[in-house]
């Protein structure tokens, strides 16, 4: 089933970015101020400011895994609110979440049998969204196919008192010709989704495969282990030392990994895949430098935009939610 696209502005928005991301920014205010109009008028129709607050819990039970699932795959963290004190701090060495945060992916992936080139870019926001109690950092995300933006998705994400980075969910939007054609959102204590470690600590080779989340309703069972630790990894860009690489797979992708790699103070700096993908996507970091003040007003009006249409695409989960602030 498609859906006509509730936001055409974003589309544009997004090739804005993708300039503004490109070259040095020049601090065009009246730039900056008509996004923030534009979301202005896009939130005031999405029915938020109606969301009636409920009581986050301080902690939930964990999930139950399907009966064809082996039980011991992977292992879901206890969740307890209480241990995120500062929880928008995220200065975990292998996954640095500050405001402005950039990672910038390039590379191919394959669809249909046909090779494409293939750009996955990351930017932390200076917003905040309200989860389970917890406040998450929301990072906007957006993929390209060939040159044509094919997703765009605000994340949430907490650090713990621990240093562990969890992830709370996403509202993705994917299109095909400018037409919205899937939005697989889950919400953390939503429809019975949990929140999971994205990355740990102290990632160690011994450290038990664990989920990164669960979003049941979508048939999210993404989980992780870590493969390697303490290796110099040497891209187009430069060399990274004491480097780690963690193997993600969930429960429909049986024999199939994607390998993402980290740097220490960098983030996630290669992407590689093991087994039968039909994606085969392989992505290296071309960028890592902080967006500026002007790029993070714009990357924030963008954010917004797409929780305005995450309010109507996706009403029952998304619906479920505080805006974000």
């Amino acid at each position: 089933m498609q859906f006509r696209l509730p936001f055409t502005r974003l589309l544009a928005w997004a090739g804005l970015v993708v300039l503004l991301s490109a070259t040095v920014a020049c601090g065009d205010g009246d730039t900056t101020e008509a996004a923030e109009s534009d979301t202005t008028e896009a939130a005031a129709d999405d029915g938020s400011e109606e969301t009636e607050e409920s009581a986050a819990p301080e902690s939930l039970e964990r999930p139950t895994l399907p009966e064809d699932a082996d039980p011991d795959i992977a292992v879901f963290e206890d969740f307890e609110a209480a241990t995120f004190s500062n929880p928008t701090v995220i200065d975990n060495a292998y996954l640095p979440y500050a405001p402005g945060n950039r990672i910038l992916l390039s590379g191919t992936t394959v669809e249909d049998g046909e090779e494409f080139a293939h750009q996955i870019r990351y930017v932390v926001t200076d917003l905040t969204k309200e989860i389970l109690g917890v406040e998450t950092v929301v990072v906007w995300i957006e993929d390209y196919s060939d040159d044509e933006l094919v997703e765009a998705e605000i994340a949430f994400y907490a650090q713990d008192d621990a240093g562990n980075v969890w992830f709370f969910g996403e509202h993705p939007e994917e299109y095909e010709d400018e037409e919205l054609i899937d939005a697989p959102t889950w919400i953390a204590g939503v429809d019975g989704a949990y929140p999971g470690i994205v990355m740990h600590a102290d990632p160690q080779l011994d450290t038990p495969a664990y989920f990164q989340g669960w979003g049941p309703a979508v048939e999210w069972s993404d989980f992780a282990v870590v493969e390697v630790v303490g290796e110099e990894i040497c891209i187009e860009l430069g060399c990274f030392p004491d480097s780690i690489t963690i193997a993600e797979s969930s429960l429909d992708e049986e024999g199939i990994a994607q390998l993402k790699s980290y740097a220490p103070d960098v983030g996630n700096i290669e992407v590689g895949f093991r087994g039968d993908d039909a994606t085969q996507e392989e992505l290296e970091v071309v960028d890592h430098s902080p967006v500026s003040a002007e790029e993070l007003a714009s990357f924030g009006a963008l954010a917004k935009a797409l929780e305005a249409s995450a309010y109507e695409v996706s009403a029952e989960t998304y619906g479920a939610t505080t805006p974000i602030e």
